[in-house]
């Protein structure tokens, strides 16, 4: 007769040995704050980033624009002297060479041309009274450029983990001023706007492309 209780031995220290290399994991309830932890942070940048403009634009970004605009005729003026000097005095660039000035401005201009039906939707304004449009606010949702972040002397790039997470901050701070925007109904054609924002000049005479922080009709 075979004898089989050595192996019915051997089966049962395995089984009484610590397992190794195996950790378990209990899953959070649904609802639950462990459950709300595990998705807390956003899992790529244009999420990440979308959170991060979405907490400070009210809060931080449209009070310094408020704080720091100066009149875009102060603006025109001094641009007239010089970029460099106007730039010295009433803007902010970046470090890197070759960067552009940035501006904070404030204003008021009569609609010339609206364009609220495309996606790069705009109003060109006349804001010094002559009939010809003199500054186009962008309304969106595309809005160009990387104004309103290039002109929050705040936001460093060196504070951020490369040119690829800074430029969707940029992507996402322009979707947040669209997405303020409160535009009256009706043809906007004629009427007469206040605003406040952000442009980018590379040279002396560049077109004013406003990106909006505040834009609210005046009589």
């Amino acid at each position: 007769m075979t004898c089989r209780a050595p192996h019915v031995l051997f089966v049962i220290v395995l089984g009484l040995m610590p397992l190794t290399g195996c950790k378990i994991v209990k899953t959070p309830e649904p609802g639950s704050e462990a459950a709300g932890s595990a998705t807390a942070t956003p899992a790529d940048d244009a999420a990440r980033m979308a959170r991060m403009a979405a907490e400070i634009f009210a809060a931080k970004v449209v009070p310094f624009v408020a704080e720091q605009a100066v009149d875009l005729s102060t603006l025109r003026d001094a641009v007239a002297g010089g970029l460099d000097a106007a730039g010295a005095q009433h803007g902010h660039r970046p470090e890197s060479e070759g960067s552009p000035w940035n501006f904070l401005v404030k204003g008021q201009g009569k609609v010339v041309k609206a364009d609220t039906a495309s996606r790069a939707a705009k109003l060109e304004l006349d804001s010094d009274g002559d009939g010809v449009a003199d500054v186009t606010v962008q309304l969106g949702p595309v809005i160009k450029g990387t104004s309103l972040r290039d002109a929050a002397d705040f936001l460093v790039f060196t504070d951020f983990r490369d040119q690829i997470e800074f430029a969707k901050l940029a992507r996402a701070l322009n979707d947040e001023a669209h997405k303020a925007l409160r535009l009256p109904e009706g043809d906007l054609t004629g009427r007469r706007f206040a605003f406040e924002g952000a442009l980018t000049l590379r040279a002396k005479g560049d077109a004013l492309l406003l990106v909006p922080t505040q834009l609210s009709e005046v009589p």
